[in-house]
């Protein structure tokens, strides 16, 4: 029998007829209502994150499969550790911590995209997402847990697969993250308070100027832009072609 197929990304738990699905569906001829109930119920445990979603169809009789991919390594990392996305600068600031059963279970259901081979270098794999997104890994910066991990200190939980947390295992994370995020919040301040102190001794000094010292300062680009934005002709001078 011949063979169509829709492949579409969808939020989990809430695939809608509108675009893209219910256009590319259209066509097909299928009931929309039942497969979108179908994609749904397949996708529940995904809320929240951007899922991969195959409709394989058989053009002679209307029956239909759907076949659900994982989300991208990071969108699962975001939601074992319950933020919303990652650190803006990795190397100074950290918004969650995880615990290494997470990041295997993690590993396993991306298992099929990575690279590594065994479960222990696909594990390696996330830490080193992590390490881009300013997660901890049991407490430790990324690049320190990598080490940890091929020192072989969680060998044996790697080796049983254990991705199971426990009510108090969850609690302390939920701790750890409210407490990564006052510290975050924290030092955000004192770098406002920094940024405003030097916009006040270099105040008419070229922007230009005023920028590079709050960098040197250490003061986040973030708020680099919000307290002394960068001129229109400086952006436009930055994104214009060498001359040659």
């Amino acid at each position: 029998m011949a063979k169509q197929t829709v492949e579409v990304m969808v939020e989990g738990g809430k695939a809608t007829a509108a675009p893209p699905l219910g256009p590319a569906l259209g066509p097909t001829g299928l009931n929309i209502g039942q497969v979108i109930a179908d994609i749904n119920k397949k996708t529940a445990e995904m809320k929240g994150m951007q899922v991969p979603v195959k409709v394989i169809i058989e053009t002679t009789d209307k029956t239909y499969s759907i076949e659900v991919g994982t989300p991208p390594a990071a969108a699962l990392i975001k939601k074992e550790a319950g933020v919303d996305k990652g650190a803006s600068n990795p190397k100074t600031e950290k918004v969650a911590d995880l615990v290494i059963e997470q990041i295997i279970k993690i590993a396993k259901m991306k298992e099929d995209n990575l690279l590594g081979k065994g479960l222990k270098n696909k594990v390696k794999e996330i830490v080193g997402t992590c390490h881009s997104m300013g997660i901890l890994v049991e407490g430790l910066p990324a690049q320190e847990a990598l080490r940890a991990i091929e020192a072989g200190k969680f060998d044996a939980k790697i080796a049983t697969g254990k991705t199971e947390l426990s009510d108090a295992e969850r609690k302390r994370l939920e701790e750890e993250r409210k407490r990564l995020h006052e510290e975050m919040e924290k030092m955000r301040a004192a770098h406002e308070v920094r940024a405003k102190q030097i916009l006040k001794e270099m105040e008419g000094k070229e922007n230009k100027k005023i920028r590079t010292t709050m960098l040197e300062a250490g003061i986040p680009i973030k708020i680099v832009d919000e307290l002394a934005p960068a001129a229109s002709k400086e952006k436009a001078a930055a994104g214009a072609p060498a001359k040659k």
